[in-house]
Parts: C-alpha cells; structure tokens; sequence
C-alpha cells in the first residue's frame, strides 16, 4: 500500500482525502493508507509503532485547548468520517438481512432491542 492512496474515502465537503487520526490532508503526508471507512497516514502509523512497542504513551487531545477555527476545520472531516462508518454499519445490516439474519440477533449483536434494529436499519 505504497504511496497515497486514492480509495473511495469518505464524502467531506472538500471530497479531499486525510487522515483520520490526525486530519492532515494527503497533500501534507508521504503515504495514506485506506482502511474501512478510515485512513492513516505514515506519521500516525510512526506514532502508533511507538505505542505498541511501549516506547510512547497515548496522549488525549484536550478540546478545550483547541482553537475554534481547528475545531471549525476539523468538523467536516469528523462527520465524513462518522457518516462513512454509519454506511459501513448499514452495508454490514443489509448484508446479514439477505442472508435472513433476525433483526433479533442483529439487534443482540449491537447491545439494543430488536424493535431499535428495526427501527434503525429498515
């Protein structure tokens, strides 16, 4: 997965790609690599090495630090992002209805009623 991927990415309002951890666009990182509904870019993987390694502890992002205009930035790429994920949910729904999977069992799955699925998903 060399190099900046160009994967579906999730819709944001400037249909630019970037990372879902850290929001930089691909124009600012060497490599961004595509996952399900996400993206990462090579800074993050670096850091995310030194987290599984022990060399590094996870650090919070404390909002209340964050300028408004970071957090005015940084909300289209969050609601693409969870917008992407809830399609994702939606396609992994569809598919277990077409193989006749109760909306009993999907609705266990997802640690709500039966009815909620339903309601949810139909």
């Amino acid at each position: 997965m060399a190099g900046k991927s160009e994967a579906a990415a999730p819709k944001a309002a400037t249909d630019i790609l970037f990372c879902s951890f850290c929001g930089k666009s691909k124009d600012a990182v060497k490599t961004l690599i595509a996952g399900p509904t996400v993206f990462i870019c090579n800074e993050c993987v670096a850091v995310c090495t030194k987290f599984i390694s022990g060399e590094a502890s996870p650090e919070q992002t404390d909002w209340d630090k964050c300028s408004d205009e970071f957090l005015l930035e940084q909300l289209p790429r969050t609601s693409a992002i969870a917008d992407a994920a809830g399609d994702h949910l939606a396609s992994h729904v569809a598919t277990l209805r077409k193989r006749e999977v109760t909306w009993e069992a999907i609705g266990r799955a997802l640690g709500i009623s039966r009815q909620a699925a339903w309601e949810r998903f139909s």
